[in-house]
Order: structure tokens, then sequence, then C-alpha cells
């Protein structure tokens, strides 16, 4: 499947719409099926221990997979989070993350999937996200 939104058009969308935390992350892949986000983790990413904070991880996949569902439906804001659970899974290395974003169903009104997070570089994941969003109805 091919996406609705081109990279650069989604970055555009991003600084449009949430400009407090665009430069935090970047596109670097995005096929329509698997959307892979990276966050620059800087110090206030960081938490006692010398590791990325779970909020920051939470952010990480929170954006990766709004990404995933606008890259399928298009630039529509007011897509929401209606839940999410992570399952921390190893201690991240206070380095940038990569969140792997893919949606599992799209319906007319929810979007459901999973973020795989990583340590750049690293081959296993610290963190499993399932999310839910919800779309808002089409406008008449």
């Amino acid at each position: 499947m091919k996406p609705v939104m081109t990279i650069q058009e989604m970055t555009d969308f991003l600084a449009k719409v949430f400009p407090q935390i665009a430069a935090d992350f970047e596109i670097i892949h995005m096929d329509g099926e698997t959307v892979d986000v990276r966050m620059n983790v800087k110090e206030r990413h960081l938490r006692p221990g010398n590791t990325v904070s779970g909020p920051s991880m939470f952010a990480l996949a929170d954006v990766a997979y709004y990404i995933a569902t606008m890259a399928r439906i298009g630039p529509e804001a007011l897509t929401v989070t209606t839940n999410c659970s992570i399952d921390f899974m190893r201690k991240p290395a206070p380095s940038n993350m990569i969140g792997k974003a893919r949606v599992l169903k799209l319906g007319k009104t929810l979007s459901v999937g999973d973020v795989m997070l990583y340590s750049e570089g690293m081959d296993e994941p610290v963190a499993h996200a399932n999310l839910t969003y919800a779309i808002p109805p089409a406008r008449k």
C-alpha cells in the first residue's frame, strides 16, 4: 500500500499542527504499511540511571503511530489517542530511539496498531506499545 502523503508533506503537517514537538522527531521511513520515526534524544529525555524516560518513550510511540495513521488516512489533525499500553522490556541506551509503527486494523472510526521501540543501532526492542486512535467523522 502506498502512503497518501509523502515524508515531506507529513513533516510539514507535523510542523504546522505540533510545532512544539516537531523538531524532536524525524520520519526515516514511510511506506503505507510501516513507519519508522527517530526521536532525537536530548538531556531532557533522560532520567536518573542515564536512560530514556518512560514518558519520552510514550511520546515516540504516540507520534510514530499518529504518523502511521495519517499515512493511511491523510492529514486529519483531530485524530486522537484513545488507548495506549506499553510493555517496557529492557533498559534503553541514552541515545536516539527508533519507533517502528504499523497499522493492524484501520476502520472508519478507529485505527489500531503497535509500535516497537529500539535504541538506535540496537537489534533488540526496548519496549512495545499497543495503540488505538479515534478518527473524527468525515466533514460534509
